[in-house]
């Protein structure tokens, strides 16, 4: 469903990242912030940011990780290996 409709879960919870995985899925694309203070003011530029840098990828499937430091990325499906 979040594929077909473009949506994009957007989380604090780390359960959406081990669903993807553990399922193999392709969607939806998940933005999961991994910060102590998640108050809007507080991750609006980290998360703006993530989504311009990785926008393409959003749109065919990915999860992103966004903390104070970095942004990171993993195409979905997930392959473990």
């Amino acid at each position: 469903m979040g594929k077909i409709n473009g949506y994009i879960v957007f989380t604090h919870d780390l359960d959406f990242g081990s669903l993807l995985a553990a399922t193999s899925a392709d969607s939806p694309s998940v933005i999961q912030v991994r910060t102590q203070d998640i108050l809007p003011n507080s991750i609006e530029n980290l998360v703006i940011s993530a989504l311009n840098q990785f926008e393409s990828l959003l749109e065919s499937g990915a999860l992103i990780t966004i903390d104070q430091a970095q942004s990171r990325v993993r195409i979905l499906p997930i392959r473990r290996e």
